[in-house]
């Protein structure tokens, strides 16, 4: 296989840059009100799994069943994809009960929230690259779609390490760091694309496992949280309006 052409790296990188960005999303729990907060966030949430779910089951998987199949090995891969993000998260939420802050100071949680994160945001950054090496639009579709679960998800690392001790300009910065390892992921990604010949398949089985991993595990439990009707039917039409914008995506392949 041929190295990554000079208009898969820019745009990759450009994508890259825009998703690293929406870690200042993070800045809106500092001005908006809390009441106003509280609503907003069910919506962002629904419509990323949506989005998710969508791109997984209309672009990826489809894209991997035309290109020979979906073998036992891509399973593999798929699986294994959500084992890894399963014993991280797990990693994660074990430290944060150990190591529960009780008062305000800057905590390890902090590290660890980085830590997480940091990796989170390698993957996605691995993902839009093998996204990009099989399509432009392929590539448009998966950005948007790690795009619109890292919004809320920002939002939550910000809200978590300020409550540990950062102030926030510093969890701003701090955030951005880590979501700059999505860079690196990208950049390992397009390097090995010309050293190992068919990377892009088992770089499409992780970003199929992963965003269903995190649609299924993190975000849908999250909508269940809200009872009322009137949140359930407002949560409704955020997914489908996620699938939505996937499906209307297909218009461009």
């Amino acid at each position: 296989m041929l190295a990554a052409s000079a208009s898969v790296w820019g745009a990759t990188i450009l994508a890259v840059l825009a998703v690293s960005a929406i870690a200042f999303a993070g800045i809106v729990v500092l001005v908006v009100r809390e009441g106003l907060l509280r609503r907003i966030v069910p919506i962002l949430v629904s419509f990323a799994v949506g989005a998710l779910l969508g791109d997984a089951l209309f672009h990826l998987l489809p894209e991997l069943a035309e290109d020979g199949g979906i073998t036992v090995g891509i399973s593999w891969v798929m699986a294994g994809a959500i084992l890894f993000l399963y014993i991280l998260e797990k990693f994660i939420h074990l430290h944060h009960q150990l190591n529960a802050p009780e008062h305000r100071h800057v905590h390890p949680v902090v590290l660890t929230n980085l830590l997480g994160d940091g990796v989170h945001n390698f993957v996605d950054g691995a993902i839009i690259a093998g996204s990009f090496l099989v399509s432009p639009s392929l590539g448009i579709a998966t950005t948007i779609a790690v795009a619109l679960h890292e919004i809320p998800q920002e939002m939550g690392d910000l809200g978590v390490l300020v409550h540990a001790g950062l102030s926030p300009k510093r969890a701003l910065v701090y955030n951005f760091a880590s979501a700059m390892t999505a860079m690196l992921g990208a950049i390992i990604a397009l390097l090995l694309a010309g050293a190992i010949d068919g990377i892009e398949r088992p770089l499409l089985a992780i970003s199929a496992g992963a965003f269903i991993y995190i649609a299924g595990a993190d975000l849908i439990p999250e909508l269940h949280k809200g009872t009322s009707i009137r949140t359930g039917v407002i949560q409704f039409f955020g997914i489908a309006g996620g699938f939505a914008v996937m499906a209307a995506l297909l218009a461009i392949e």
